[in-house]
């Protein structure tokens, strides 16, 4: 399946003028490099959902086996490359300018695979025909950013309104497999937002989530005490693991001077 979305005025993310240049550039070389990549983002967002908003920055979406190979391609050019988190992100640069190169759920450890370009989204963005995220993987991509200064529920409450045809349920609940809660949330988000639209998931998705909160609130608290904040913000609940006594589940950006209890 392709399906080929409207062209996108990019002056309407109101990019720096200087860095224009450097994204056009980028995505010709993106292309030409021939190494599969999807635009996510904002960019994405707006061929779903017509919605802009000012962006600095190219999210850059690929497998893990494939972004040695862009950040490669490009330091050949003379640009400069940075892995960032060897879990999930480098960074392509150009003086001050950069572009993300995604290629993992960086809290939860949900790689980028060969399923994420099953289906095939076009768009063109700054005059390069680019394959944009499509609607099921671009939710799954935003589930997790859930941060004091940063939430992206509207987005994928938007996304579902707008393309909930196109959604693969199935798929999604199968990524969500170990965060099927984080899933519930978003899905009841969307409920409380739209209550009039609510028949646009699934039914079978609400009694499977529903079901399976019942069986979990059978079952008699682990003996362990666990803080999954991080993997949801991994700056907001850090004094959780290491000044509260849970153990932590993402290993990020925790002070090294302060060791988790257990």
């Amino acid at each position: 399946m392709s399906t080929t979305l409207s062209s996108i005025d990019s002056a309407l993310f109101e990019p720096p003028p200087e860095a224009v240049d450097f994204y056009v550039e980028s995505l010709k070389l993106l292309q030409e490099s021939e190494i599969p990549f999807l635009l996510s983002g904002t960019y994405a967002l707006s061929c779903f959902t017509g919605i802009t908003r000012p962006t600095k920055d190219l999210d850059v979406f690929c497998k893990p086996s494939d972004a040695p190979r862009i950040l490669a391609f490009f330091q050949e050019r003379g640009y400069k490359i940075e892995v960032e988190d060897v879990r999930w992100i480098g960074k392509v640069w150009k003086e001050e300018h950069f572009f993300d190169v995604i290629f993992n759920i960086s809290s939860a450890s949900i790689p980028i695979t060969d399923e994420w370009f099953a289906v095939a989204y076009d768009a063109e963005v700054y005059g390069t025909n680019v394959r944009v995220t499509p609607p099921t993987q671009f939710i799954l991509s935003k589930l997790f950013l859930q941060t004091r200064y940063r939430y992206d529920a509207a987005d994928v409450v938007h996304t579902i309104l707008i393309k909930h045809d196109e959604i693969d349920w199935k798929w999604l609940l199968s990524n969500m497999e170990l965060y099927w809660e984080v899933l519930l949330i978003n899905i009841l988000n969307f409920r409380f937002v739209y209550p009039t639209e609510r028949d646009l998931i699934p039914r079978w998705l609400y009694e499977e989530l529903l079901t399976r909160l019942k069986n979990q609130d059978a079952m008699p608290a682990a003996s362990i005490k666990i803080c999954r904040g991080r993997l949801i913000s991994p700056t907001d609940y850090v004094v959780d693991v290491t000044e509260w006594g849970f153990a932590d589940v993402v290993g990020k950006g925790v002070d090294e001077k302060h060791e988790p209890h257990h």
